[in-house]
């Protein structure tokens, strides 16, 4: 089932932007659909089934974004929707294109280098995605850290970067 997901989100954010149309502005593209994949694989397993896992405290979509979150992202929309509507980040947050727009604005406006490693890459892109931009320097929870880093070293093995 993971490996049919996977798929499913590499054609998904394959997409050209006719089929489902984000709205707002997305600068240029710094995280790689592989880093994608593995932070989604780390935060939720890709498990697309649970849409809003706390709706109170706005965690939704295969990310798990948050409505602040959102905000700092630009507040993309889909289809054209006002970004003030009342479901406009639930159905940004939710569909999986959108949502990795609003990644990689999150990442190109909060671009740091988390680990102090001399690199921006990947394994930043992991942090700032967890623990936010302001706390990324803190210690990842194991478990999002150890799926995290299995997901790369599968692709790594298998010759992707």
């Amino acid at each position: 089932m993971r490996v049919y997901f996977r798929y499913i989100l590499f054609v998904v954010l394959s997409l050209s932007p006719t089929l489902v149309r984000c709205q707002g502005h997305v600068l240029d593209k710094p995280v790689t659909e592989l880093c994608l994949n593995c932070i989604c694989e780390a935060i939720s397993g890709c498990n697309a089934t649970a849409i809003c896992t706390s709706p109170e405290k706005g965690t939704c979509g295969i990310f798990r974004i948050t409505n602040a979150y959102w905000v700092d992202a630009g507040k993309l929309t889909i289809n054209g929707e006002n970004p003030d509507s009342e479901k406009a980040f639930i159905n940004c947050a939710n569909d999986p294109h959108c949502a990795a727009n609003l990644v990689q604005n999150y990442m190109k406006k909060f671009n740091q280098d988390c680990n102090d490693d001399g690199e921006m890459d990947c394994h930043d892109y992991a942090r700032i995605h967890k623990l936010g931009a302001y706390g990324c320097h803190a210690d990842l929870p194991y478990k999002y850290q150890s799926t995290f880093e299995e997901c790369i070293e599968k692709y790594e093995e298998e010759g992707n970067e």
